[in-house]
């Protein structure tokens, strides 16, 4: 069970810095094997011909072949007439994500963009439209950077008295957060440069230079901790049991905390 493997002072109880911790880690592994596996994986992909980069009749192959299907189907068939509508959608789910990672020529991915077509989090190109998402929804007055208050601003998806008590309790963390780790020429504006280059706050407490979108920054970790705490947390003690956990158990089953690549996938 996860809550005890997380429970790291062994009181029985998850804590919202234990949760914040467990979820940073979690994320740091998937990521660090998502980099490992996306490489092996392109290159044994990258066959006909092998020229550095990914067809999308290459990996279709790998994605039939990996469900089963024979040498003749894949190589023959004309169409998916036969094949079942989950499988039909998850084709075009696949060829959706494919056509947003393709940058450069929509039927062939490079390393990265292949990167980008199966683990989005883990890539710097869907980092940086992670960053240009921020702006669009934050950017009031569309100068193309934030200020202070227009970050500070900053609301989470989601309905509730108390997830929108929580979002304003945040909102001076978010201002000290901008001050302290965003803003780094201290102009009170931060532009994609800021936002793509600020420092973050390692787990161990001690500084290193942590994109601010990264998905491996622990802010996120954080965040979603506190979330978690505040949707679960039913007795206000500013802390999980174990019946608080599986009194919402889909909503655990969902996150970082259970499921880390599944809650990465449907994010992006």
């Amino acid at each position: 069970m996860v809550l005890y493997r997380a429970d790291t002072d062994g009181d029985g109880f998850l804590s919202v810095q234990e949760l914040a911790n467990w979820i940073n880690n979690k994320v740091q592994e998937h990521i660090t094997q998502a980099l490992q596996e996306n490489f092996g994986l392109f290159t044994a992909i990258d066959i006909q011909p092998r020229n550095g980069v990914v067809s999308w009749s290459e990996y279709h192959a790998h994605f039939l072949k990996q469900r089963g299907f024979s040498h003749e189907y894949i190589h023959k068939h004309k169409s998916h007439r036969t094949l079942t509508r989950s499988m039909k959608e998850a084709i075009m789910r696949d060829r959706a994500s494919w056509s947003e990672a393709a940058r450069s020529d929509p039927d062939h991915l490079t390393l990265d963009e292949f990167l980008a077509f199966r683990h989005p989090e883990s890539s710097h190109a869907a980092v940086l439209a992670l960053v240009d998402e921020l702006l669009d929804k934050l950017d009031r007055d569309g100068d193309e950077v934030l200020t202070e208050e227009e970050f500070s601003s900053l609301q989470a998806e989601g309905d509730g008295e108390k997830e929108g008590e929580t979002l304003m309790q945040g909102k001076e963390e978010r201002r000290k957060e901008f001050k302290e780790v965003i803003d780094r020429d201290k102009n009170g504006k931060a532009d994609r440069t800021e936002l793509l280059s600020a420092w973050g706050r390692s787990a161990r407490a001690r500084l290193c230079p942590q994109r601010y979108m990264d998905p491996k920054n622990p802010r996120h970790a954080r965040e979603e901790a506190r979330s978690l705490l505040a949707l679960a947390d039913t007795d206000s003690d500013a802390r999980l049991s174990l019946p608080e956990i599986l009194s919402k158990t889909d909503l655990f089953l969902a996150s970082k905390m259970v499921d880390t690549a599944r809650s990465f996938h449907d994010e992006f």
